[in-house]
């Protein structure tokens, strides 16, 4: 699994190039540059006068480059149990990922049915099943192969896409429902 950098403390903000270019927001006693090429970061100059041990590190000014988490939406598994509340009676137009850890095409359209769950915020509720934790779902409705990705309206099993495909395939099968 990757690893997430939170915080990078460099010499001064003036070593980026980016940095001169853009904005300047203070509050405190620091100031945010916002990285016009690196979305999600910005630079944060730090005020070193306290201590000593930092000011050796950073010298009398520093900067940080700080990571600006963006809202992530999850998509959530279902099981057996939850089945029925989640997707048959939810009042918004349901996706649910049929996968299993093993298989690599799954893994390719995880990030693909992330994205499609960002986007559709609040117009559409994603969820994914794990066949192999829940057999009795796939069963039921006649996956034979995966990545299946099936939409659900008003309880009632709507479209099915088979196979990693791409995200405007998916587009296309949900915009349908709205």
């Amino acid at each position: 699994m990757a690893a997430v950098l939170e915080t990078l403390t460099v010499p001064r903000a003036s070593a980026f190039p980016a940095a001169s270019s853009s904005p300047i927001i203070s509050s405190a006693r620091r100031s945010f540059v916002n990285l016009s090429k690196s979305k999600g970061f910005k630079i944060q100059s730090v005020s070193v006068s306290g201590s000593v041990s930092l000011r050796s590190k950073l010298g009398r000014r520093g900067s940080r480059i700080v990571c600006q988490a963006q809202e992530a939406v999850q998509v959530l598994p279902v099981t057996d149990a939850t089945w029925q509340s989640l997707v048959l009676e939810s009042d918004l137009p349901v996706m649910v990922e049929f996968w299993a850890p093993w298989c690599g095409p799954c893994r390719m359209i995880h990030p693909v049915i992330d994205e499609l769950a960002k986007e559709y915020t609040g117009k559409l509720t994603c969820y994914k099943v794990n066949t192999d934790e829940s057999p009795t779902i796939a069963s039921r409705y006649g996956i034979r192969s995966i990545p299946t990705v099936i939409i659900f309206k008003d309880g009632e099993k709507k479209d099915a896409v088979i196979g990693a495909v791409p995200k405007s395939t998916l587009s296309t099968c949900i915009e349908k429902f709205f």
